[in-house]
This record gives C-alpha cells, structure tokens and sequence, in this order.
C-alpha cells in the first residue's frame, strides 16, 4: 500500500502495481481524492472520468494479473485534448480527465479556464500559470497527477512548467507544434519521454554553454539570475547570438513559408562544441491574470519550435516573491536523453509541492 500518493513517483506507482503491492484502482482511487482536495480552487481539468478512470484501472490489473508488465502501469495521467493519450494508455496509465486549456477573450495563450473559471497558479492564484497545457501544469504541480500530456507550438509546455515548478519536455519535431510531458520527477519525465517517443533514453553527463538572452530577448534580471545559479553542468565560453524569430513565428502562424537557416548554421555551430544550450525558460516571471502586456513570454521558447530542436524546463528556484523560475534548456535534434543532465541534485528527490490549500492572493 501507498502512504503517501503525492510523494511517490510515477515510475514507483508503476513497479509496485507490477509486482502487486498495490492494485491500479487503489491508485485511481488515491488520485480522484486528490483531485478533489485540489481541484476546486485550482481548475486543472476540464472534464474528470470519475467512472472511466476506474473501469480503466480495473483493466490494467486483469492484464497485471495476466503476466503483462507495463511500463507505467496504474498510473494516473491527466492529458491535454488528445494529445499522447493513446500510447499512454497502451503503457498502463490511467486517464484522471482532460486538463484545463486557454478559453476564449484574449490573444494570449499563457494562461488557463474550464467551466468553474481561471486556472491558478498554485503559488500565487493572482499570477498565471502557464500556457497553453495550463491545467496539466497545476495538475502536476498540485500531486493530482505523477504525469500530464501536453502540446508545445511556442513554448506551451515549458512556460506553464517553468511558473507552476514541474518539468516540462517537448521532443523533437518536424512540426512547430511539438507533443510533449510535464512531469514533477525526473524519473518520470524521461518515462513519460520514452513512452512519447518510442525509444529508451541514455542521459548521459553534458557540457552547456549559457545565455540568459540568446543574443535579443530582454530578460528580467532576477529570472537570469536564478535560472543560472542553479546550473550543474560544466559550461563553456561561447557566445551565442541567434536571430529574433518573433517575426517568423508570427508570419508561420499567419501560414507563411519562413526561413530559419540563419538560425539552423548558428545553432549548428554552438553544438558542434557543446551538447546544450541553457537559459531562462521566460525572460518575465508569472504575469496577472490580465495578460503579459507588452512582453513576450514566448521570447526564449519558440525560436525552438521553428526549428525542431527538443527542449525542457527545469524547476530552478524561486524568485523574492515565492514565484517559481524555469532554466530552459535546448539539445540538439533527436538528442532528448541530454535534456535532463542540468537538474540539481535537490530536484532528484521528492518534489517540492505548493500548499493544498489555495495560494495568497
């Protein structure tokens, strides 16, 4: 049995109901009560399967019980529209619901609604958490969910990761819109990597070279500050000065035909000598409620939409005001097993969790 359901991972869930220490629906049942300690104040799911969740978790243990061994077996996800949904099922895992998304009334994506109202930030309910996987970013940062799907086309998973203090990870990608994990133990997250990509992943001991504008954003001084403290790979002297995508990314979304070459030969050029690239996930910490204004909270993020490369956040720290920061950080395509290497060694043991209760206002 599970004492604890927030504090255990997802990969631990996964082996305990393997070997039958406990059942699937013991866990569905554990995660359901969670979500309704939570989830009234936070609005992380649109829709909740209260029964579907059950009947799902009764079918992992017939086929437990049948001798199968499943990689993530029992273990609740929330995900995001469709999105990664299927090979997560085929892998064990227990839908809880579809997680909370923008709705309609702004031009801004950072930030979240379902039918009971604004999706909070679990640190702070006047800041945004995130967007667009908003609610698979609370639901993960609350304990609702070991694991959430996500869909990243400008930085949709890893801003929401950076503000609500999870992981986010969005794989390499041919398209700007890239599927992606949020995920609040490392462990977990190249779990929930391996079953998005197909593959096992072999993190390996990277090199990074660090830049808290990528020659362009204007970054908050206290997000580069925290961002780069937390650094625990060794870094190299290169310079790195990309060309602003802003304007490019708007003309793809307009449905243009964009040219990134310019970016594609100095990227290729920087990871000829380094493995990773590391920044502040946003140059902004979390905006109101009322929208981002003039910033960009996009600025460090979607250049690597267009381009395909795979990128994480990775919790970093706090700011002065108790806001968490992300240190983003960008490998080279097809190399998602690197992304992983920078995370402090406090953030490989239990996660840290904002209160159940509501945040301060």
């Amino acid at each position: 049995m599970i004492a604890d359901y927030v504090a255990t991972a997802a990969v631990e869930i996964a082996r305990m109901v393997n070997h039958g220490q406990v059942t699937a629906v013991e866990i569905a049942r554990m995660a359901l009560a969670r979500l309704d300690q939570v989830d009234g104040w936070a609005n992380a799911f649109r829709t909740v399967e209260r029964e579907g969740a059950v009947v799902a978790a009764r079918q992992v243990d017939r086929l437990v019980a049948s001798g199968a061994v499943l990689p993530l077996a029992g273990v609740p996800i929330g995900v995001k529209a469709k999105t990664g949904r299927a090979a997560f099922v085929r892998a064990g895992c227990v839908v809880l619901g579809t997680t909370s998304v923008p709705g309609p009334g702004t031009p801004w994506r950072t930030w979240g609604r379902n039918d009971r109202g604004l999706t909070l930030n679990p640190w702070h309910s006047e800041r945004s958490p995130g967007g667009s996987s908003a609610g698979s970013a609370v639901a993960v940062a609350t304990g609702v969910v070991p694991i959430a799907t996500g869909g990243d086309g400008a930085g949709s998973v890893r801003i929401p990761a950076a503000w609500c203090g999870v992981i986010g990870v969005k794989v390499t990608s041919g398209d700007v819109v890239a599927p992606g994990v949020l995920a609040a133990w490392p462990q977990d997250a190249k779990a929930a990597a391996e079953v998005l990509l197909g593959r096992e992943l072999d993190p390996r001991a990277a090199a990074g070279v660090w830049s808290g504008d990528l020659g362009f954003a204007t970054t908050d001084p206290e997000q580069a500050a925290v961002a780069r403290e937390s650094i625990r790979v060794p870094l190299e002297d290169i310079a790195v000065d990309l060309v602003d995508p802003q304007e490019a990314w708007f003309r793809h979304r307009a449905g243009e035909g964009v040219d990134v070459s310019e970016n594609l030969r100095r990227l290729a050029a920087i990871f000829e000598r380094v493995d990773l690239i590391l920044t502040p996930t946003t140059p902004n910490p979390p905006h109101g409620h009322d929208g981002p204004g003039a910033t960009m909270s996009t600025a460090l993020t979607w250049l690597f939409n267009l381009t395909g490369h795979p990128a994480a956040s990775i919790p970093a720290g706090f700011t002065e005001d108790g806001c968490p920061v992300g240190l983003q950080v960008i490998a080279r395509r097809g190399r998602e097993e690197d992304l992983l290497a920078p995370i402090r060694p406090q953030w490989t043991q239990a996660p840290i969790r904002p209160p159940a209760s509501p945040p301060p206002r």
